[in-house]
């Protein structure tokens, strides 16, 4: 499919009463398409499925547009989004240790590149503290600076290690043994097929 063909099929999966924070609809979206304005189509079709329960196939046919287009980040932010409806999503705030406290001392990228270990409160059969890898997308900045704030999104690489964390819930990130950074849990979002912990 090409460009066009992909955001026709995707805006097509989207209920028509959804509206952006600016009331923007399917119905705008489809006068953008019907301007070859693809770029903005594709930007007001990733508004409208945030925070919505949105099929796989419009972020899957979102991710290919952004790829034909050549917007990376945009692509890079729709893979995430079907990586989310895969494996679940965990929103937290997330403290980074300063540059002196901890071993990184650069910033991270926002962009879902790091998968990072993250002690969750499991235990190995030996009692010692066993961790689990989440990706970590940063909200809104595209880069997270050593001893800064942001609200991340974390995608479990294994959901069942997951099940129990709860919103509230401490956790920390973890680079190599020493703590690179601590979060506190805002919302838990599990695959659909996933059970409660």
């Amino acid at each position: 499919m090409d460009v066009p063909e992909l955001l026709e099929s995707a805006s097509l999966l989207v209920p028509e009463e959804t509206a952006t924070e600016n009331d923007i609809t399917v119905q705008d979206i489809w006068d953008y398409l019907a301007h070859d304005e693809w770029e903005v189509a594709l930007g007001l079709l990733e508004e409208l499925g945030d925070g919505r329960s949105i099929p796989l196939a419009f972020w899957e046919k979102l991710a290919e547009a952004a790829e034909q287009l050549q917007l990376e980040r945009s692509a890079a932010w729709c893979h995430w989004r079907c990586a989310e409806i895969r494996n679940g999503v965990i929103r937290a705030d997330l403290t980074l240790r300063l540059a002196g406290e901890g071993r990184r001392t650069t910033p991270i990228s926002g962009a879902g590149v790091l998968r990072p270990m993250w002690d969750i409160g499991h235990l190995s059969p030996t009692g010692e503290r066993a961790v689990s890898i989440a990706a970590l997308w940063v909200e809104n900045m595209p880069m997270l600076e050593p001893g800064r704030h942001a609200t991340v999104r974390l995608v479990p690489l294994t959901p069942s290690h997951w099940t129990h964390v709860q919103p509230g819930q401490q956790i920390t990130m973890h680079e190599d043994r020493t703590v690179a950074g601590t979060a506190v849990v805002l919302e838990v979002h599990r695959p659909a097929a996933m059970p409660r912990g």
